[in-house]
Parts: C-alpha cells; sequence; structure tokens
C-alpha cells in the first residue's frame, strides 16, 4: 500500500517510490535486465525494438481535445472506448506484477511553463532512465501527476482486439493526460510522449516547444540552437568544450529565454569515440548511465561502440549533471543563433547558408534531412524525409502554428537562421562521403563569434541559399557542393530532383 495516488486498479499493488539510482540498478540487475559495463554503466538490451515505433503510436479522439490536433498519419485517432478497454487490459497487468516502480519528475526547468509527470512502470532501468531524463521530485508528494505514464513494456497487445496495429502501442489520451505504453522496452518512447504532451500544452500557452540543442557561450544571452532529427548532430555540435550546454534534445522558447524541458541526454553512441566526442564519451563511461543496445564483452564487459549487430541507432542515457559544462539549471536567453541541420543523402546541399526571413518559414516546415538507418524500427538504408519542424512525429498542432510562432521570435529577437547540412558532399551517399565532423564545428563557431558578417555572400543557382565565400578553417572549394563534384551533370540532376522534392513537399504541408 502506499500514500500517493495512483488509479485505483493499482490501489494494491507495491509500488517502490523514487527510489535512486544505486537501487534501481540493484533491481534492474536482479531481474535480468542488464549487466554492468566494466565502468559501472547499465548495459541493456531492447531487441526487437530498437528504435521508435511511428506507426504504433496513437492519440485519442475525444470532444476535449480534438479540434486542436492535426490528424492524419502523425496523430492516429484512437477511439476512446477502445483507449479504455485496453487501459484496463494494462492495468490489470501491472497489478499482476509483485513490484511496480514509481518516479515522479518534472518536464521542463522553467518554473512557470514546467509539467508535473508520474511514471509507474514494472521494468526498474526504465524507472532509472526517467531518473536521468527528467527532472527528478525529491520527497514524498501524495497528490503530484498532471501527466501520467503507465509503462508495461513487457505486456503485448492483441490487434484484433485491443485496435492496436502490433503487440506495441504508444496512446495518448491528451484529456486525460495520461498515456499508455506497452510491448516495446526501447526508452526512447517514454521521452517523446512526454515531449508529444509538451508540444501539444505549451503553445496554449504561448511558448514554442522545439525538437532542438542549445547551448551558450560566454554568457547567458549567447544563446545557439541546433534544430535536426536524430543523427543530423544536434547532441554533438551541442557538447561543445568551448560552450556551456542547456540541453540536447528538446526546449521550450518563451517571453524570457529559452529552457530545458530534460534533466539528461539520450545521445547516439554508435561509433562514439573520445576524440571527436570527449563529453559524451566520459558522461556514458560511468555508474548511473545506461547504455541501450550496444555490445559488451561478455567476459572483460568492456563495450565495443563500433558493433552494430543489434542497430544503428544505439544509445546512451545520463544525467546532465554528467558534463562538466552543463548548466543544470537548464534556462538560457534568447538565441542569437539559430541552426536548421539536414543531413542531406543527396550531398547537393552546401554545408552552411545564411536564410532569409522568406526561407526560415519554408525551411523549418520541410524540416529535410536524411533518415538515418535504425532510428525508426524497420529502416535500414537512409532515405530523404521531410519532417514539418524538424520534428512531425512529436507535433500535436498543425505545423504552421509551430512555424507562425518561430518566425515571430526570430524577428523579434534579431535572430540569425542558418542552414548547416551535417551529410554528405563530392557526392549522394554511397558515393561521396559525409561532411569531416571538424570543418563542421568550424563553421558553427565562425557563426557564433561573428566572424562571417562582413564575408561576401554567393546565392547559389537552385535553391536561392546565401553561401559564404570563406569560412576560418574550412577549405573555400567546401563550401560549394557542386565544385566538390567530379561529374557536374550528376550534381545538376541531382540538384534539381532534390528542389523538385522540396516543392512539392512545401506545397503539401502548406495545403
Amino acid at each position: 500500500m502506499t500514500s500517493h495516488r495512483v488509479p485505483p486498479e493499482l490501489a494494491e499493488a507495491q509500488v517502490l517510490w523514487n527510489l535512486r539510482r544505486a537501487v534501481l540498478y540493484e533491481h534492474a540487475v536482479q531481474k535480468g535486465q542488464g549487466q554492468l559495463s566494466h565502468d559501472g554503466a547499465i548495459v541493456i538490451n531492447t531487441v526487437p525494438y530498437t528504435g521508435r515505433s511511428p506507426k504504433d503510436k496513437f492519440v485519442v479522439r475525444e470532444p476535449q481535445t480534438a479540434d486542436h490536433i492535426w490528424w492524419g498519419e502523425v496523430n492516429v485517432p484512437f477511439e476512446e472506448d477502445a483507449y479504455m478497454r485496453l487501459r484496463g487490459r494494462v492495468l490489470a497487468y501491472l497489478q499482476g506484477q509483485r513490484t511496480l516502480y514509481g518516479q515522479d519528475v518534472y518536464a521542463g526547468a522553467h518554473p512557470q511553463h514546467r509539467i508535473r509527470v508520474r511514471m509507474i512502470t514494472e521494468s526498474p532501468v526504465h524507472a532509472l532512465f526517467a531518473r536521468n531524463m527528467f527532472l527528478p521530485l525529491e520527497g514524498d508528494h501524495p497528490v503530484f501527476a498532471e501527466y501520467t505514464i503507465l509503462h508495461a513494456p513487457y505486456f503485448k497487445a492483441t490487434p484484433e482486439t485491443d485496435g492496436t496495429r502490433s503487440e506495441a502501442f504508444i496512446i495518448l489520451h491528451l484529456g486525460r493526460k495520461e498515456v499508455i505504453i506497452g510491448g516495446t522496452a526501447y526508452a526512447g518512447e517514454v521521452k517523446k510522449s512526454i515531449f508529444t504532451a509538451l508540444n501539444y500544452e505549451l503553445p496554449l500557452r504561448d511558448v514554442l516547444s522545439m525538437h532542438c540543442s542549445a547551448n551558450y557561450g560566454q554568457d547567458k544571452n549567447d544563446v545557439s540552437l541546433f534544430f535536426g532529427l536524430s543523427g543530423t548532430g544536434k547532441t554533438t555540435l551541442s557538447m561543445d568544450t568551448e560552450r556551456t550546454i542547456i540541453g540536447d534534445d528538446e526546449h521550450g522558447w518563451a517571453d524570457d529565454g529559452v529552457f530545458n524541458f530534460e534533466g539528461g541526454s539520450y545521445a547516439k553512441v554508435i561509433r562514439l569515440s573520445a576524440e571527436h566526442e570527449p563529453l559524451i564519451w566520459q558522461a556514458v563511461h560511468r555508474f548511473g548511465a545506461i547504455l541501450e543496445n550496444v555490445v559488451v564483452d561478455p567476459e572483460t564487459r568492456i563495450v565495443d561502440f563500433n558493433d552494430a549487430r543489434y542497430t544503428e541507432n544505439t544509445r546512451g542515457s545520463f544525467p546532465l549533471s554528467f558534463l562538466p559544462n552543463a548548466d543544470l539549471e537548464g534556462r538560457g536567453g534568447h538565441p542569437k543563433v539559430v541552426f536548421f541541420l539536414s543531413a542531406d543523402a543527396f550531398g547537393v546541399l552546401p554545408p552552411l547558408a545564411k536564410l532569409t526571413p522568406e526561407q526560415i518559414r519554408d525551411y523549418f516546415l520541410l524540416g529535410y534531412t536524411a533518415k538515418l538507418a535504425g532510428t525508426e524500427r524497420g529502416v535500414k538504408d537512409p532515405k530523404a524525409t521531410f519532417s514539418a519542424a524538424f520534428g512531425a512525429p512529436f507535433l500535436v498542432h498543425p505545423p504552421q502554428r509551430y512555424a507562425d510562432m518561430l518566425v515571430d521570435l526570430v524577428q523579434r529577437n534579431g535572430t540569425e537562421v542558418w542552414l548547416l547540412n551535417t551529410g554528405w558532399t563530392g557526392g549522394p551517399y554511397g558515393v561521396g562521403h559525409r561532411f569531416p565532423l571538424p570543418y563542421t564545428r568550424a563553421m558553427v563557431h565562425a557563426v557564433q563569434r561573428g566572424l562571417l558578417r562582413e564575408v561576401p555572400m554567393e546565392r547559389e543557382p537552385y535553391f536561392g541559399l546565401y553561401i559564404p565565400t570563406h569560412v576560418p578553417g574550412v577549405p573555400d572549394e567546401v563550401l560549394k557542393p557542386w565544385q566538390t563534384w567530379q561529374d557536374q551533370k550528376a550534381y545538376e540532376e541531382k540538384a534539381a530532383y532534390l528542389k523538385k522534392l522540396f516543392e512539392e513537399a512545401l506545397a503539401k504541408i502548406k495545403a
């Protein structure tokens, strides 16, 4: 029994509340959920679900919220009666477990714009994940939650009777402020379900919710934002040893500046190296970190970050306190610079271009990148994709609402917006190669330090983008993608093709 508020169906369940990391580690190992690496991280495996399952995500259609929601492929409606039946089955399953784990956490570092989240799960390692990724609340709080997550990763739905598409499901009932997750142990579903909830709640409060990382320089008024989908470099570029990290994935932009939604990082760690990503490397090599779907030697317990036998989407979860340069308050001023990151698989976008006011809206609505292998279940080869606001899978309102808010904030605060291609040069994927990270970092630093304000710009012919003719530390010829291709005709064909894709995608989303 517990004094905490839980669904009545769980009133008799033994819920262990707000256990700390060491205890959750012990429970996870005892249950066989994972093993310790040689330096203290807990290594878990979530096969067959090693990425998000967007086709298994639903939003309950009910009168209170229905008119606000961008219904379609992203927000697939789920009938309320079916939700309540499945919810009842999940609760009965959880009631049958010997022990449950509860975590009371915040999402949002801003005191006026945070939401309170209560997670109840059968899995101690996922309780640890919630403790890592959100902002934990210490002490006993019988009445706490605004949003509740009922998490049953080892319960499998029956599509024929439950109305799901598979054994896995992630269903948000925004009216009840509740999420049920089952059939998948991929931890990212937990954090992204709450991000989706924030994408619903905050615009109603005139706060822009953003899929981006953020850091600042000498002071909190020197903020940079990095928008981009998984694999484009948000985490890598924001984890800058010369700057202070606010957060690496999800933020809000309010009237008094930006704030982190999370208290941790869920970084991609495939081919992680101490040389190129020293901060992440140090953070995942210690007690308290969770390593998801990485390969570990069964005898030495040494992790091999280069081994992708389970997935390319290997992940490391750790609290931001593991970073020496993190702002644990999670807040900064209004951004001076915004970067839109794209990993262009066609190899035709320039590595850096300054966007005009008209281009800001269009490129934000496009959210173009390459969807890299492993980020989502069933994706094996990179492919071009468009994701409105660089986060369409998590949007709730129509994309234009977020775009309007961003354009207004950028204009009011005099923020520069740049397109940053972290993808391929010298040809498309399979022919060319990825832009070297040191060049990308040099471009980011040049923009942040204002070194390009007097540099002449050249307008490229296909997308109308303005390219700087020189960036310190970067060869001039790399800045113009057509100069890196051996076959100029092939470049022109690819550029024309991508431009056509842009036009079609933009017309579709504006329709």
